[in-house]
């Protein structure tokens, strides 16, 4: 296990500003290949994947069931779905609000 011997909020902090200055879906694949393992980043798109299906009402079994995913992972993104600090709810509403934009 990797010893903590270094406050991690400044590169967070710069992580999460490289991410607002993506410019579009393929610079954001290409920056999460160079910066993930492709297990990484499959491991992202579960979660993804998990929330928007949660948030369309589907049952946390029925989640792990439709995408195979772990059913722990399932239930932690459930969690954070309904008592985390609003992340996916505000991915999920930008995401529909987008769409709406583009019909």
């Amino acid at each position: 296990m990797k010893k903590n011997l270094t406050n991690h909020a400044a590169p967070v902090e710069d992580l999460c500003a490289v991410l607002l200055a993506l410019e579009d879906p393929q610079q954001a694949a290409s920056f999460l290949s160079d910066l993930c393992t492709p297990t990484e980043v499959a491991a992202l798109a579960d979660r993804w994947h998990a929330a928007r299906l949660l948030s369309q009402g589907f049952s946390q079994r029925d989640v792990a069931s439709r995408t195979g995913v772990a059913l722990g992972t399932v239930t932690r993104v459930a969690k954070a779905l309904k008592s985390g600090r609003g992340g996916y709810a505000a991915m999920l509403q930008k995401l529909k609000d987008m769409r709406a934009a583009a019909a």
